[in-house]
Formats: structure tokens, C-alpha cells, sequence
């Protein structure tokens, strides 16, 4: 996750202090070491929409053997043992488990940060209220364009209006929520729109999130952005931050899932400002790049760990039979011993690439998605071979 906000201005939210900290550098099982990862926990496959790039291949159908509130209880039990700073309910959609508010709750009198992603069409006026009252931190909103543009990914009629009222029922009771809007072929064109509409609509935050082929986002490749389309879509990012900052609008706006986003910012700040080039160089540095299976991790609704929600497809244990504390730093599975030190078996373009060390080989899933090769270099990066140093001769 790149924060274009911090990176451009300086501006502190409680994300950075995880994202850009001394501390986290070196780190192999935590956001620090010390503490455990970010984790996200897809608490049901079970969805009231059924959207086109939906990782979970979620539907409304009910599934069988997902964790019961006590297993979920002892799994958030170990997650503060192991001191994760963030639980982030995902689904599916998590609003769905009737249990939701008592686990939230709980997770939060645990000491950790609770956070929710929804599609928001369940948020009434009281779930809103239920959401603040408890504590939850921050709600991120799934929209992937405006009126038809989101109904048509979101595989249902009315999909736009109903999350719209959910968030203006958040923005109600002073409920921090954002936006989460998944870039792609189809939908780049409205990211002007996007940003006339979180100020219009006084949201405080927006996630701007590159494709990642997994679920039934694996059918979307043909569909994914170029990389000149991924060029021009942050230089739209990066203007429309800097406009808001200029009229002292406090907007967090954030990129996801591809971290040459990181290098392209420095790449572009060394022409106009190169000291701001140096200060966003020394924050990528710290961040690190990509951290799946380090500072980020995935439980799925039946409890098996993952590297990330997008690599559902490699397991490192069940939290029912081990602690995740135990899963996470146990590196006898080939793919976890990589992913904490996985520069040396990183191949193509990441391989030689001068900013591996801000980027970190990017998004794996990715990668083995279009090559069939884990280790393969990700075919998201827009970046030229002459802006990642690579030569005729290298």
C-alpha cells in the first residue's frame, strides 16, 4: 500500500505509522519486529453481490465449515498474543455473519484496531451507528465507478445507489470510511469523476487498487489497464492529491497492489523537486515493498492462512489446529521461507532491477498468474528497463 498522501505532503494517518517506520526494516514476521502482520480475515465466502473481480469468487450462496464465533475468538485471542496491530473483516461480505458486531467488538477490547471492507449496501442508518458506537476505525467502501459503471462489475442493479446511501449513513455519525475502487480497463476513465465525488460527498479517504489476476480477477487480464494506462492513471493520483492539499482538503489517498507506484513518484518528483525525491526515497526504503507473508497475511473463512487474500491458492496451516503465531514463523514451507527473503529468487526485470529494494519483486500472485512461475518478474510494473536500470548489456 503506497500512501501518494504522505509521500507527496508529509501528512501523518495511522496506516503510515505501520507503512514507514524505522522499525519495520528488517522485519520477517511483523509490520515491526516485535509485533505480528497486518491480517486480513475474509470471515464468510458468502456475498449479497457477485462482483466480476471478486478474488473470493464470492456469491449468496451459504458455505459450510466456516470458523464458529468461539474459533474465531481464539483466533483473535492469538492474533493480540502475537501483537497483529490491525484485523481487517473482509468476506465475502462481512456484515452477512450474524456475529460480526460481537466479534468486532471483541477484537477491539483485545487491544487490536478493527477495520472493515463492504460492499456497503448493508449499512442502514443503525448499522452505521452500531459500526461508530463499537469502535471500528475505518470502513472501506468497494466502488468501482459511478451508477451503471459499478453496477455492471457489481453484477447487480442498484449496487451504486444502495452503497452510496451506506456511505453517506457512515458520514452521518462522523463513521471514517472510504473508498475502494479497483482500477481497470473499463473504469479508468472515471477517475476524475471518483475524486470530484469524495469531495462532493465529504469521504475521507480513497484506495486506488491495481487488478490482481486471482478468483474470477483471473479472467479479467485481457482487461487490465496498459502500462501507459497505469502511468497516466497516477498522474491523475498525483494531481488531483496535490489539488486537494492546495485548498486544504484532508483527503488519505492511497494506492494499492503494485509498489513501482513508490519508484514512479521518485522517478517523477527527481525531475521537479529533488528533495522531495530523496524524502519519498527514504520512505519507500523503509515500507520496503511488498510484505505478504512478512507484514501482511490472509485467514480465509475456514481458517487456513495465507500469504494474502489474493493467494488463496498456497497454505501455511489452519489457525483451528496452530497459532498464527506458530503458522507465520514457520519456514518450512518453500513459498513462506521465500517470501521473508525472496530477492535472491526473484527472476527477469525484478531480478535486475535498481529499485528492488523499495519494490520488493511486487505482487507474486501476479506474476505466477500470467507465467505460471512464482518467482517470475510481475507484469504490472509500467516502469521503462531504462528507468529500473536494466542496459543492453545487464
Amino acid at each position: 500500500m503506497i500512501s501518494v498522501t504522505k509521500l507527496l505532503f508529509d501528512t501523518e494517518y495511522f496506516g503510515d505509522s505501520l507503512r514507514y517506520n524505522k522499525a519495520s526494516h528488517g522485519a520477517r514476521n511483523g509490520t515491526t519486529i516485535g509485533s505480528g502482520p497486518v491480517v486480513v480475515w475474509n470471515t464468510t465466502k458468502t456475498c449479497n453481490l457477485k462482483c466480476a473481480h471478486c478474488y473470493m469468487e464470492s456469491d449468496s450462496q451459504k458455505y459450510q465449515g466456516e470458523m464458529t464465533t468461539a474459533e474465531a475468538k481464539r483466533f483473535i485471542d492469538n492474533l493480540a498474543e502475537f501483537k497483529s496491530p490491525v484485523l481487517l473483516f473482509s468476506g465475502g461480505e462481512p456484515l452477512i455473519r450474524p456475529d460480526f458486531f460481537e466479534l468486532a467488538e471483541y477484537t477491539i477490547s483485545k487491544g487490536l484496531r478493527a477495520t472493515l471492507s463492504t460492499n456497503g449496501t448493508l449499512i442502514t442508518p443503525e448499522v452505521a451507528r452500531r459500526i461508530k458506537d463499537i469502535g471500528i476505525s475505518y470502513v472501506g467502501i468497494s466502488l468501482d465507478g459511478l451508477a451503471d459503471v459499478n453496477d455492471k462489475f457489481r453484477g447487480k442493479e442498484g449496487a451504486f445507489k444502495a452503497a452510496m446511501e451506506g456511505i453517506q449513513n457512515c458520514v452521518a455519525v462522523d463513521q471514517r470510511v472510504g473508498l475502494r475502487f479497483t482500477i481497470n480497463h473499463h473504469n479508468i476513465k472515471e477517475l476524475d469523476k471518483i475524486f470530484d465525488f469524495i469531495e462532493a460527498e465529504n469521504i475521507d479517504r480513497v484506495c486506488f487498487y491495481h487488478l490482481v489476476y486471482s478468483g474470477r480477477g483471473n479472467k479479467m487480464i485481457a482487461e487490465d489497464v496498459t502500462r501507459e494506462e497505469s502511468r497516466q492513471a497516477m498522474d491523475t493520483i498525483i494531481r488531483r492529491t496535490r489539488d486537494f492539499e492546495a485548498r486544504g482538503l484532508q483527503k488519505e489517498i492511497l494506492t494499492v497492489d503494485n509498489h513501482c507506484d513508490g519508484v514512479y513518484m521518485y522517478i517523477q518528483a527527481l525531475k521537479e523537486d529533488p528533495a522531495r525525491a530523496e524524502k519519498i526515497k527514504s520512505l519507500i526504503g523503509f515500507n520496503g515493498g511488498n510484505r505478504s507473508g512478512i507484514a501482511f497475511g490472509e485467514v480465509d473463512p475456514q481458517g487456513d492462512v495465507h500469504p494474502d487474500q489474493f493467494t488463496q491458492h498456497i497454505t501455511f496451516g489452519n489457525v483451528r489446529d496452530r497459532k498464527i503465531e506458530e503458522i507465520w514463523t514457520d519456514v518450512s514451507h518453500p513459498i513462506m521461507a521465500g517470501l521473508k527473503d525472496r530477492k535472491a529468487l526473484l527472476k527477469g526485470r525484478c531480478a535486475a532491477c535498481q529499485y528492488l529494494d523499495m519494490c520488493n519483486g511486487n505482487f507474486r500472485t501476479r506474476a505466477e498468474a500470467v507465467t505460471g512461475d512464482f518467482w517470475e518478474s510481475d507484469p504490472a510494473c509500467y516502469l521503462t528497463d531504462e528507468e529500473i536500470g536494466i542496459t543492453p548489456t545487464k
